[in-house]
């Protein structure tokens, strides 16, 4: 299963939380499709990177998505000539929401070829082209791309050896090599690949995920962090679960309340408690932490 698949069938979960009120969610994901065919930004205007949110949230729910609107707007950006890596990856990724069969001829190599130029020494991949090293983040947008074309990355194993260099001196990870602290999400997303290409994980690692809890609810981005935030929180979540780690039921409370103190009426999620804004990628995080909280 892809690692588009395996979030989204955790996100599915997310109703059995959210009860009466996934209706106004729906309509939610719904209303961020713009007329051109692509989820606006937080600003408004169309997005490849929103637009992959917006139509795995309704895809969660079972909001029927406007195709031919989307593919017109997929289309627009052809091979994704001038785009950047994490647009790039976001373009194929699209393509996979609304189906492969709509993809142009040939467009699946040209895209994973532009990806391969973000592709690192260390055998990682980055957007960044100052790094001269891959980064947890940049493995988990290049697999997904891969994945969701139906394709694998060359020297898989280079890829996870590059990932055991950001180990960090706590026994997390970092996005840089030699960190004496770990970073909570460049841990999760570390964890998700290495358990999902079949690699063994220390143990450890959960205990340290789960001392980012913050004592309010949800989880620190890093270690003494003041507020815990939404997309932390959804992906400590998941990388708990890809360790067969429970979370302890008061934590379990706690994650509820944060939860609670982030949604809106309108059917939206804020990022964390000094976020005035809601978007599509928070809201699908909101679906996806749900999601765990509900097993």
């Amino acid at each position: 299963m892809s690692l588009r698949l395996q979030l989204l069938q955790v996100a599915r979960l997310a109703p059995r939380l959210l009860g009466d009120s996934t209706d106004l969610v729906r309509d939610f994901f719904s209303r961020q499709m713009t007329p051109e065919g692509g989820a606006g930004d937080r600003s408004g205007r169309p997005d490849l990177y929103y637009t992959i949110f917006a139509l795995a949230g309704m895809q969660a729910l079972d909001v029927p998505l406007p195709m031919e609107r989307v593919e017109s707007f997929l289309r627009s950006h052809a091979a994704g000539e001038t785009l950047d890596f994490v647009h790039l990856s976001a373009l194929a990724r699209c393509w996979a929401s609304i189906g492969l069969a709509r993809m142009p001829a040939g467009l699946d190599r040209a895209l994973l070829g532009r990806i391969e130029e973000f592709r690192k020494p260390d055998g990682g991949y980055e957007g960044d082209r100052r790094l001269a090293h891959g980064t947890a983040y940049g493995a988990f947008v290049a697999l997904g791309a891969y994945q969701d074309l139906g394709h694998t990355p060359p020297d898989g194993l280079n890829l996870i050896r590059a990932l055991k260099r950001l180990e960090s001196a706590d026994g997390a990870w970092s996005n840089f090599p030699g960190a004496k602290i770990g970073a909570l999400n460049a841990t999760a997303g570390a964890v998700t690949l290495i358990r999902h290409l079949g690699f063994p994980v220390n143990h450890a690692v959960g205990d340290w995920v789960l001392t980012q809890a913050h004592p309010q609810g949800g989880f620190r981005a890093v270690p003494g962090a003041p507020l815990p935030d939404l997309l932390s929180t959804a992906t400590a979540l998941h990388a708990l679960a890809a360790l067969d780690r429970r979370v302890p039921s008061t934590l379990h409370e706690r994650c509820m309340d944060f939860m609670d103190s982030l949604w809106t009426a309108e059917g939206g999620f804020h990022g964390h408690w000094a976020d005035d804004h809601v978007d599509a990628e928070y809201t699908y995080y909101g679906l996806l932490a749900l999601g765990h909280l509900a097993l």
